[in-house]
């Protein structure tokens, strides 16, 4: 891969749970987002698809006997944009953790679609068809 992936965090979600954990798993998610950043195929080891969902991944972080999952989706193809995270206790996902990040994927794309149309509002190609 040529460029860096960016990613973006979207809302407080991940910063209060990455304010909470080990300084073993920081270290961990942050070879994890490295990863991410850099390769073009990361392993499902560390990023997977969430069956039954549009786009919503789950970056996948092991230390010890714990396992920690790190919600994202992409944008533009190499945007990451992490949602919400939590320490997974048993098999499956919780059902309310995946809907919480699924709200807040949506969430982002309403915001960035609103910022989208300011900026294409703004801009000097528009201003001038505005004075025509």
């Amino acid at each position: 891969m040529t460029t860096e992936r960016k990613i973006i965090f979207h809302g407080h979600y991940f910063h209060d749970f990455y304010l909470e954990v080990s300084d073993n798993v920081k270290e961990k998610i942050g070879y994890v987002f490295r990863l991410i950043k850099t390769v073009d195929k990361v392993s499902e080891k560390f990023l997977k698809h969430i069956e039954g969902t549009d786009g919503l991944y789950e970056i996948r972080v092991e230390v010890g006997s714990n396992v920690y999952r790190i919600f994202c989706c992409f944008d533009k193809g190499n945007l990451v944009v992490l949602f919400n995270a939590f320490q997974k206790k048993t098999q499956k996902t919780p059902k309310q953790e995946i809907e919480l990040a699924e709200k807040l994927k949506k969430e982002y794309f309403n915001i960035k679609d609103k910022q989208n149309e300011k900026e294409r509002r703004n801009s000097p190609a528009e201003r001038a068809n505005k004075k025509r």
